[in-house]
């Protein structure tokens, strides 16, 4: 637990006291017509010292399950009972989120920039200030993913478990899947590692696209590392989430032609090795070429555009070793308790469905 838990924090220049919830604005580059942009924090601080947790969307502008996700969070009953500090930023790269883009306006990833600079680039300038404003003065970070455009990934965690606190914060967050991957250079992990900081990446969906059953797992995940880490409660549930497999092996499978794609595996299948998981046709008909997985293993990602070029990343395949089975049948767990199917039925909100 920070020894500083307890005390006023301070955020680009508000003070928020132990208790007390507010909504921070944090300058970043206006726009070309010098219209004002922040990013904005919501801080909730608890009555009782506990950890400081940041959960973090859209640093890559066009991934936005994570917005969705930490907007539920914040409307979650059990933070009334909240130990520590929360801070919640759903939208990092505002610049992005604007234009629908991966990207900054200068061209750069967010992901790749950090710890960045106060005189950098414009990517280096947003990196920094959230160090500094942000990620210096938490004990945890949850930091939330989708796929890239015309990729979705299924839920996973990626942590590096070779980092103090990760590994728990992973088991606990409830996913049947989970990569031990290592950081990479000018990534948040890796600058919140270098600080002592435990971080772990949610990764579900695909970028400009809402899933309900990726994003009901996001927020009870989060809601999971919380208990884990000390901020909530325990939950009633006499059985606790299950903890997911790792693997620390992933490969993809490209196209071997150009053509239309026929995918024949969903998200979450587990394969064996030269199964046939897809097939790409010349679209007058004249030929089909078989694609195969090189091994056993289970699909966490796949291309969603039928149409490919020789040599593109169609399946991302994580091996699992002997556990294969069983993570089969942790998805279909997975995906039958978040499914929202009698809210749908009953033209309820799924996004009022209760936090158990």
């Amino acid at each position: 637990m920070d020894d500083n838990s307890h005390k006023a924090l301070e955020i680009a220049g508000t003070v928020i006291a132990p208790g007390e919830q507010r909504e921070v604005n944090l300058r970043v580059a206006p726009t070309y017509t010098h219209d004002d942009l922040s990013m904005t924090v919501q801080v909730v601080r608890g009555k009782k010292p506990g950890p400081t947790l940041f959960i973090s969307g859209a640093i890559h502008g066009d991934e936005i399950n994570g917005v969705e996700i930490i907007r539920r969070v914040l409307q979650a009953k059990a933070l009334k009972n909240l130990r520590g500090t929360l801070l919640a930023i759903p939208i990092v790269n505002v610049h992005g989120f604007l234009n629908q883009s991966r990207y900054l306006p200068d061209g750069r990833d967010l992901n790749r920039c950090f710890p960045g600079s106060a005189k950098g680039s414009l990517a280096g300038r947003v990196a920094h200030t959230f160090i500094e404003e942000i990620v210096s003065k938490c004990s945890h970070g949850i930091d939330l993913h989708t796929g890239a455009r015309h990729r979705s990934n299924f839920p996973q965690i990626r942590a590096d478990l070779d980092q103090p606190g990760t590994q728990a914060m992973t088991e606990a967050f409830g996913v049947p899947l989970a990569l031990d991957s290592k950081i990479r250079d000018g990534s948040l992990r890796e600058c919140a590692g270098d600080l002592g900081i435990p971080v772990i990446l949610y990764e579900a969906g695909e970028a400009l696209r809402f899933d309900e059953v990726y994003i009901r797992g996001g927020v009870k995940g989060v809601i999971n590392v919380m208990r884990e880490i000390g901020m909530l409660r325990k939950s009633r549930r006499k059985t606790p989430p299950k903890a997911p497999e790792f693997s620390d092996q992933t490969f993809w499978v490209r196209a071997p032609e150009s053509g239309v794609l026929r995918t024949l595996v969903p998200l979450g299948a587990k394969v064996d090795r030269h199964q046939v998981i897809g097939i790409v046709a010349d679209p007058l008909g004249s030929s089909e070429t078989e694609i195969t997985a090189a091994y056993a293993g289970v699909v966490i990602g796949r291309s969603n555009l039928p149409l490919v070029y020789s040599g593109d990343a169609l399946f991302h395949i994580a091996r699992y070793g002997r556990n294969n089975q069983k993570v089969g049948r942790h998805v279909e767990e997975f995906t039958e308790e978040h499914e929202p199917t009698e809210l749908s039925v009953n033209g309820e909100d799924p996004s009022k469905a209760p936090i158990t």
